[in-house]
């Protein structure tokens, strides 16, 4: 009796349970549902994406505590005054005064100051620390090497690639919207003519290494400095450095008069070899090889050591 009546009990939970689940699973969405959402979507796709808005649209915006977390997210002390300057550029101030010049005010007064001549103090600045620091790390590049390298890491896209990853972008007062990467790259030399203000040479310096030098890392040289006429350019610095004459020599060739044909050529010069290189014609194989010796001589091969950036300090450079 006892067993009857606990099986009888275990019986009636079980059914309890399973009515209790099919009462979560049960559908409980409207009819309409469906529909409303097709028909959103379709409004959406006729209305086309969003147009771009600048960040300063949003409400939440708040420009002085953005220019704040600028430098506290770079670990840097800037001046805030100066720092506004830097991001202020003249498209933006003439656009304000025709903006008071619509509403009637005869003289207008926007009361800012612009970056031009920041720009033009953190061109130079950017100039020379970048020459200390390739001089510095690849003593053997000639002039026209370091100049190359320095013109790439200097150059408007670089220098836009790097303003816009530490976050510029939405703090640049400018006419134009979305802004170019000349303006990027103009922002950026402006921040760097700030640092060298606010908080010294030192400082700026290593800015400098930290954003801009540190570009050079797995980058072949030879797609950043490309020597023009190499054999040329290797018979100057011989006879320039008094090392002697070079001579190509065929060192080996195979598939002679056929579309498969390989030439093996070195450059000797005193007796002793510069570099090879192949090629499907000997002309080939002898520029080749040219550019093989300049590598070779100006220590700037594929293979080569890292840079060592922590080891790039100021005082080192100067």
């Amino acid at each position: 009796m006892f067993l009857a009546r606990n099986s009888l009990r275990l019986c009636t939970k079980v059914l309890q349970a399973s009515s209790g689940n099919h009462k979560i699973l049960q559908r409980n969405v409207s009819r309409w549902f469906a529909p409303t959402l097709r028909e959103l979507r379709r409004r959406r796709e006729l209305a086309g994406p969003e147009p771009l808005r600048p960040r300063s649209s949003h409400l939440e915006w708040n420009y002085k505590a953005e220019i704040f977390a600028f430098g506290k997210r770079l670990h840097e002390t800037f001046d805030e005054k100066l720092l506004r300057q830097a991001f202020t550029h003249r498209s933006y101030i003439l656009q304000e005064e025709m903006k008071q010049k619509e509403v009637g005010i005869e003289e207008p007064n926007v009361a800012l100051l612009d970056n031009t001549q920041m720009i033009q103090d953190g061109d130079e600045l950017l100039t020379r620390y970048l020459d200390l620091y390739v001089t510095s790390t690849m003593p053997k590049i000639p002039l026209d090497g370091r100049i190359a390298i320095r013109k790439y890491l200097m150059s408007e896209e670089n220098l836009a690639s790097i303003s816009s990853h530490i976050g510029t972008r939405d703090l640049i007062l400018s006419a134009e919207f979305p802004v170019t990467n000349a303006t990027l790259a103009a922002t950026f030399k402006a921040i760097v003519a700030v640092l060298e203000n606010t908080s010294g040479s030192k400082r700026a310096s290593l800015f400098v290494r930290d954003f801009v030098f540190t570009q050079l890392n797995q980058k072949d040289l030879d797609d950043i400095w490309e020597v023009q006429n190499p054999l040329e350019y290797l018979t100057e610095y011989c006879s320039r450095n008094n090392l002697g004459d070079i001579e190509p020599r065929l060192i080996g060739d195979c598939g002679k008069n056929t579309i498969l044909a390989a030439y093996h050529v070195g450059i000797y010069c005193n007796r002793k070899l510069l570099g090879t290189g192949f090629g499907e014609n000997i002309d080939t194989a002898i520029e080749e090889a040219a550019k093989d010796s300049l590598r070779d001589i100006f220590d700037t091969q594929s293979w080569r050591k890292p840079i060592n950036y922590q080891k790039c300090s100021p005082e080192a450079s100067q």
